[in-house]
């Protein structure tokens, strides 16, 4: 069951994408659009805590660095990186890829600190998955038209970083908390962080429209709240490090997405990438 609630979790994430665009279309910047998601979902979800479940605001006061590291270490920080790559490289598909080297630091980290095993299983599907998602990104295609620099591929790095960092805090504490507990809290320091770096407050009368809101809230229960907590929990019953493949699903989701919503047309080239990825995921669950 957890690799189902891991692979759900990046099923909903790979739908952010038509929530999004709807933010984007009224001129709302990167930053800002993670903020609205970082607001809603804090406030939607401690309402649904407020009224369902008020024993989940416990936390142990010495445990509230491991939510500075969920909420600033890898929301804030992973999206700040992964949009500064965007705007210096001038192409999508390589910060996207350079994201996706989640994975590995993720495994490097977990037999670091969680003493997991480094096995040739693992290593397989690293790489099935990263090659598949340089051919999913195109990223092939973009390096002759990228601005690549030193800056921009560390940028690029740090957003792998960042998403990884989610997975290595919260396995810390996930044996003492429930997953609506440490979503709440990653996306309640998220927001204190992201309200006055983004400047949203000016988007205040936008976001307050019928236009807006139910999109903002659709992002924060169906793409937000609903993901991590199924991640969060999956991760409860397997390794950091597979679970940070498995979730690599979000991509390939984003890419049909795009097919069905968008009318894009896929290559064969991305078919390639999406069948490795996809055994890649085979593989980890393979008895």
């Amino acid at each position: 069951m957890s690799s189902l609630y891991v692979l759900l979790a990046g099923v909903l994430w790979g739908i952010i994408p038509i929530f999004v665009d709807v933010l984007q279309v009224h001129d709302f910047s990167s930053m800002q659009v993670v903020a609205v998601r970082a607001t809603f979902t804090a406030v939607l979800l401690g309402l649904i805590l407020l009224v369902g479940n008020r024993s989940a605001f416990r936390i142990r006061l010495k445990d509230f660095g491991y939510f500075i590291g969920t909420g600033i270490g890898s929301i804030v920080f992973f999206n700040y990186c992964y949009f500064m790559a965007l705007e210096l490289i001038g192409s999508s598909a390589i910060p996207a890829l350079l994201m996706y080297t989640a994975p590995a630091i993720v495994m490097v980290l977990s037999v670091i600190l969680f003493h997991e095993k480094f096995t040739k299983l693992k290593l397989t599907a690293l790489v099935l998955t990263m090659v598949g998602l340089g051919l999913v990104t195109g990223t092939g295609h973009s390096l002759s038209g990228s601005k690549l620099s030193l800056e921009a591929i560390l940028y690029g790095l740090g957003a792998g970083l960042g998403y990884a960092l989610y997975s290595i805090f919260s396995k810390f504490i996930i044996d003492r908390y429930s997953p609506v507990t440490i979503t709440f809290y990653t996306f309640l320091v998220a927001t204190c962080v992201t309200i006055p770096l983004s400047g949203v407050m000016a988007k205040a009368p936008e976001i307050a429209s019928i236009d807006i809101w139910p999109w903002a809230v659709g992002l924060a229960l169906v793409s937000t709240i609903s993901p991590f907590a199924l991640y969060t929990r999956g991760l409860s019953g397997m390794e950091a490090s597979r679970a940070s493949i498995l979730a690599t699903v979000e991509p390939i989701v984003a890419l049909i997405v795009g097919v069905l919503y968008y009318g894009d047309r896929l290559n064969g080239f991305e078919v390639v990438g999406i069948l490795l990825v996809l055994g890649a995921i085979a593989l980890l669950n393979k008895k």
